[in-house]
């Protein structure tokens, strides 16, 4: 077993408490399904928002999706001048015989040209 870690990204219409839910699921749902995750390999998952979104914590999108052996904290995204806004950022690391470099990132709406390199 070896660990690896897990990229991605995505935007949020609006501060508010059900599209963040939302939005960091479908994020989580996208990360599952194209690295076939077992919830239980996962250590744990970092997350960041612009501060912009404060209306409720990623975080609790992933409790709701079952993410509830690992650890989770939620950090506000550094202030950089002309960033994208309303984006949540998320870090999984992940311990099974996934490759670093077979690992599928992910980057929904607006975070795609956070890394085009990525982009299928």
């Amino acid at each position: 077993m070896k660990m690896v870690s897990i990229r991605g990204a995505t935007t949020i219409e609006d501060n508010d408490k059900e599209k963040i839910i939302q939005g960091t699921k479908d994020l989580l749902l996208e990360i599952e399904d194209k690295n076939n995750l077992n919830k239980n390999n996962v250590i744990s998952i970092l997350f960041s928002s612009t501060k912009d979104l404060n209306a409720e914590y990623p975080a609790k999108a992933a409790r709701l999706l079952g993410y509830t052996q690992c650890a989770l904290m939620c950090f506000n995204e550094m202030e950089v001048i002309g960033s994208i806004e309303k984006c949540i950022r998320v870090m999984v690391l992940y311990e099974d015989t996934l490759e670093q470099r077979d690992v599928k990132h992910v980057y929904l709406k607006d975070t795609k040209t956070l890394r085009p390199d990525l982009n299928e």
